[in-house]
């Protein structure tokens, strides 16, 4: 199962199981938090990291896009990990992403990581989309509806048959979707972590996203990580 439905806001839309999310009604892609040259920033503090996480990134992304074939795609912040990440990107993944973002409408929505995103790349800066009933930004605002964001990588926890799962997850309240991350270096938050509380509120469902198809689960099934593991 490659993605499954559900409604926010009385909208339509699809999970995917690469974690983009699909409206299929406006031929419309959403992915969130690429967090883009986050290797090459670490590497700079001296915490070395295979300096692979662009290229891959855009590799998934390429592949997503290519099979789903959206008119737009809306990148929800922290698509670049810093302010200097185009400085950095190398030639061939800066060609690679200009060709992606010149072939359709893509929209970057400005994050608390990138808050003027590079505009040479190609595609339009936005703090925010506002398409019918659904409002597209970066992090979510207390009591708005028909919000579509990202910001805090969620994911959640299960326990299945006595083994424990821990996996990225878009979480939504039929009012709110949090997507989850899509960059390859990047950790996830509990979605019972207090931090979501206030957003997501007692039930919720999520869509847990496993090795061949996404999982739906209520809140009440979840379970929260451990202290020393409570951002990973």
């Amino acid at each position: 199962m490659v993605a499954v439905e559900l409604v926010l806001n009385g909208v339509g839309l699809k999970a995917d199981l690469s974690g983009a999310l699909v409206w299929p009604e406006r031929n419309l892609l959403v992915v969130a938090d690429l967090h883009l040259e986050k290797g090459s920033a670490f590497a700079q503090r001296g915490q070395l990291l295979p300096p692979y996480d662009t290229s891959a990134t855009l590799d998934r992304l390429e592949q997503v896009i290519r099979r789903l074939d959206p008119e737009t795609v809306i990148c929800l912040g922290d698509s670049f990990h810093d302010s200097r990440a185009s400085e950095r990107i190398a030639p061939r993944n800066a060609a690679h992403l200009t060709a992606m973002t010149a072939e359709r409408d893509w929209v970057w929505i400005t994050g608390n990581h990138d808050p003027e995103p590079p505009a040479h790349l190609g595609g339009r800066i936005a703090e925010s989309v506002t398409l019918g009933p659904l409002c597209f930004r970066h992090e979510a605002r207390e009591g708005a509806g028909g919000e579509v964001s990202g910001h805090y990588h969620p994911v959640a926890a299960i326990r299945v048959h006595g083994k424990r799962v821990r996996a990225r997850c878009f979480a939504s309240d039929g009012q709110r979707l949090i997507m989850p991350s899509f960059g390859a270096y990047t950790g996830g938050l509990n979605v019972l972590d207090r931090a979501l509380a206030p957003l997501l509120g007692r039930r919720f469902e999520v869509r847990m996203i496993g090795s061949e198809r996404l999982f739906a689960f209520p809140s009440a099934r979840l379970e929260p990580d451990p202290e020393r593991v409570r951002y990973q």
